[in-house]
């Protein structure tokens, strides 16, 4: 897709510090409609915190963060109503059935009930899951709750979509229909946040990649251009060779070897 001049999401020497722990170290990034955001790093990187900020969810930074043209800490939340939002791990109101979640998230919107009721009820369909959905959450499977909180996430058409490990918990098949959706809404000019520890979903999925490490960007562009840089195959190995772990087979060799009592630290 064609970017537009415009940046729909923009940063500028973003900084965030816990305590003395500086998290993120000055990060610049122009994110364009209708791109599908690859944004990884290791565990601590600063990912988590870098979405976060976006959202709303955490102050304190330093630096510039503008969400449609508009900085985020003018206090005007209406930006919030065109954000989709999947945490890695949520807290669902297990008590609700999906009827009752779905229609309360949607009215938080300001959608009104019978449209969003309907609405949540044939994307449940979509996912197979119709059957339960005047059930309680509780009851669920993993896999299921997975998909209530992806249609959540959607139920209000939103412009950006910050997904932290959404196909978590789902089987092969509605990875596949979850990939297609998000090339979807990529194509429909939807702009994708996609964070994952899966690389080869993220490196057949995104068409611009940016990784994370300790606090800065380390690599920026698409699965093609970060090859080329690193002569490497996989976005595994680019990822193990731009953040510098290369002992993974040593350490697995080592995990193995206690476990059969062969070594001992």
């Amino acid at each position: 897709m064609e970017l537009t001049n415009e940046p729909i999401i923009t940063m500028r020497d973003l900084k965030m510090s816990f305590g003395d722990k500086q998290v993120l170290k000055g990060i610049n990034l122009d994110v364009y409609k209708g791109q599908i955001i690859g944004y990884i790093g290791p565990n601590g990187a600063g990912k988590s915190t870098t979405v976060k900020i976006m959202l709303g969810l955490i102050g304190g930074y330093t630096g510039e963060v503008s969400i449609l043209g508009k900085p985020i800490n003018d206090e005007d939340v209406e930006y919030k109503r065109k954000i989709g939002y999947v945490p890695e791990t949520a807290d669902i109101y297990d008590n609700l059935t999906a009827k009752e979640y779905l229609t309360f998230i949607g009215e938080l919107y300001g959608l009104d009930y019978n449209d969003v009721d309907n609405k949540a009820k044939n994307l449940m369909t979509m996912f197979g899951i119709e059957q339960v959905y005047n059930s309680k959450i509780s009851s669920y499977s993993k896999g299921m709750k997975q998909k209530v909180l992806l249609i959540s996430s959607l139920i209000h058409n939103p412009d950006i979509l910050f997904l932290d490990e959404p196909l978590s918990g789902l089987d092969a098949n509605s990875v596949m229909i979850v990939k297609e959706i998000l090339a979807e809404l990529a194509g429909e000019g939807k702009t994708i946040f996609y964070s994952s520890h899966i690389m080869d979903v993220v490196e057949k999925i995104s068409n611009r990649i940016v990784l994370l490490s300790d606090g800065q960007i380390v690599a920026d562009g698409s699965f093609d251009d970060l090859k080329h840089q690193c002569q490497e195959g996989t976005l595994e190995q680019i990822f193990n060779q731009l953040t510098g772990f290369n002992k993974y087979k040593e350490i697995a060799e080592e995990f193995v070897s206690i476990v059969q009592g062969r070594s001992v630290i």
